[in-house]
């Protein structure tokens, strides 16, 4: 049976989508049949593995609302064994369409049983909040890695994301378990980044992934051609990091 991962913080602009969708194409690059869900109403993620977001495509707004079987949202991207599901605007309305739904915090969950079997990974990129998405990203996961920056404000938003996940894991998903934090953008000159590591290592300490990913132009400009940064610069910094964070992954796992 597959594992299913969800990338969650709910602060904006601290690499979520980056690192979903390079560890993805980087677990994919090891021969582990890999899916790649947008939960992101941005579609981010979508466009980060060469796929339209403003197309016609059926997505997972179509699949959480009931129009589209998982089967058919199911997108073969151009990067060996990586699929995704795509994400658009229009999810930007699941939040209140959902509300009403019964059992709406499992709604993914129900539809990823259905083929989880039939991949090894499966990588969920939630939004940037704590709202009806994650919440369904988070009952569906085996586990939550947590990206994020070494910034005060970060360290104080880990402490809630913290919680919501023992919330989940009480009330909803039995399973859950934070996988790493996985520590981006990281420039070691900066004493405040020395100091936050610090701080991460003594509340953490192994949960905490080994490798960091530090700030790298080819890292930035992979998205903006719809590839992987693999794909874009085999030879970058970012590259051999995804890669190491992928490794580190499937051990801990």
């Amino acid at each position: 049976m597959g594992k299913i991962i969800a990338f969650s913080n709910q602060k904006g602009g601290i690499g979520k989508t980056t690192s979903a969708v390079n560890v993805a194409a980087s677990v994919a690059l090891k021969k582990k049949k890999t899916l790649l869900v947008d939960l992101d109403p941005q579609g981010n993620a979508t466009s980060g593995v060469g796929v339209s977001k403003k197309g016609d495509l059926p997505s997972v707004y179509e699949l959480l609302i009931g129009e589209k079987t998982i089967e058919e949202t199911i997108v073969k991207t151009d990067f060996g064994d990586l699929w995704v599901i795509p994400s658009n605007i229009r999810l930007a309305g699941a939040e209140i369409e959902l509300v009403g739904s019964e059992k709406r915090e499992s709604l993914l969950k129900n539809e990823l049983e259905k083929i989880v079997d039939g991949f090894d990974y499966i990588i969920i990129d939630c939004p940037p909040s704590l709202g009806i998405l994650t919440l369904n990203a988070l009952a569906a996961a085996d586990g939550v890695i947590i990206p994020m920056v070494c910034e005060y404000y970060a360290l104080e938003g880990l402490s809630q994301l913290v919680l919501t996940v023992k919330q989940i894991k009480k009330n909803y998903n039995p399973k859950l378990e934070i996988v790493g934090i996985l520590i981006t953008m990281y420039d070691r000159r900066l004493n405040l980044s020395k100091m936050v590591e610090k701080e991460l290592e003594k509340y953490y300490g192994d949960k905490i992934f080994k490798t960091r990913i530090k700030r790298n132009v080819r890292l930035s400009e992979a998205p903006s051609y719809g590839q992987p940064v693999f794909y874009y610069d085999k030879l970058s910094s970012g590259t051999e990091e995804y890669l190491a964070v992928a490794t580190e992954l499937i051990k801990r796992i």
